[in-house]
């Protein structure tokens, strides 16, 4: 085993490579069990309150437990990227579509730093086995951020930051390297229930999520040949591919900073749509919005559906 100044000195040099990189925070939690997230996982699930994300039931003891991706895993590094953007689309007489969609698909945009970042650890430190994440594994990214000190889990159960609020992607490296573990913060929630209050659907109880009331799980998880339940009808206050409600509210993003990715910057076009104009979307225009973008996920015949569904209830 290493000393414990080779070890901070790896931990260190660690959060200096992932800077670099580009990432705006970097945390360290060392991999074992998470012991305290089985029950909520398992209650959340028979209680069937990811709707038809059936995908959500696989893995679960990966989920939990890192080392199952990972063998020999040792710790997991946290790692955030800013997407809240310095120039809004227009809100007025508009449909609208969450932050995190204005641009490229993160995905493509996060993973290939992933990759450079643990190239970099490897160059630095030796032949380390290790696997990178974002949002695409049974990973419980949220927990794993709390533990490693980049921030606490809201009420609407995001993660939420004292520097930056909640416009942030979560990614992961789990390596078998040992670092020095970052302690988890405290709950700056308090008694604000913003977040609860002002969703249309009453889909939020604190630090849970149901998502058969979520407008996003509508709009992006619902496949596009299933209709939007009536029950939802004209709660969606216009927004056709996620839903940012909780975060415009959650007076933690008074905090947040434009990011300067510009890969997440929406093409020009998208600021000239208008009610009228996506309601008259047809397929070519769709592809040219959207080429490379996360809205690609509900397809253009559920986009459509979105649109109908919303403009129908105005």
């Amino acid at each position: 085993m290493a000393n414990q100044n080779t070890i901070a000195h790896r931990t260190s040099l660690v959060k200096m490579l992932a800077a670099k990189v580009g990432f705006d925070f970097c945390g360290i939690a060392k991999a074992e069990f998470l012991e305290d997230q089985a029950a909520p996982l398992e209650n959340w699930l028979k209680a069937g309150k990811h709707g038809k994300m059936s995908y959500m039931e696989n893995y679960f003891d990966k989920r939990l437990d890192p080392t199952l991706l990972v063998p020999g895993a040792k710790t997991v590094i946290t790692l955030l990227y800013n997407y809240y953007p310095a120039k809004e689309l227009p809100k007025t007489k508009n449909y609208h579509i969450a932050r995190y969609a204005y641009g490229q698909d993160y995905h493509n945009v996060i993973k290939p730093k992933l990759r450079q970042l643990l190239e970099d650890i490897r160059d630095s430190i030796g032949d380390i086995q290790g696997r990178y994440f974002v949002d695409s594994a049974p990973v419980l990214e949220r927990p794993w951020a709390q533990r490693s000190g980049a921030g606490w889990i809201g009420k609407n159960s995001l993660l939420l930051t004292k520097g930056g609020g909640s416009y942030f992607f979560i990614a992961e490296l789990i390596v078998d390297l040992e670092l020095v573990s970052d302690g988890p913060i405290a709950d700056y929630c308090g008694t604000c229930t913003r977040c609860i209050d002002s969703c249309p659907t009453d889909a939020i109880t604190p630090y849970q999520v149901d998502a058969n009331k979520c407008i996003s799980y509508y709009t992006i998880e619902l496949k596009e040949n299933e209709s939007i339940p009536e029950k939802v009808a004209g709660k969606f206050e216009n927004w056709i591919f996620g839903c940012d409600i909780c975060q415009e509210v959650c007076p933690w993003n008074r905090f947040s900073k434009p990011h300067d990715e510009p890969k997440f910057l929406p093409i020009e076009d998208l600021f000239g749509m208008d009610r009228d104009k996506w309601k008259d979307l047809d397929r070519e225009t769709y592809q040219s919005l959207f080429k490379g973008s996360a809205v690609k996920r509900a397809k253009f015949e559920g986009l459509k559906r979105n649109i109908r569904f919303v403009s129908g209830k105005e």
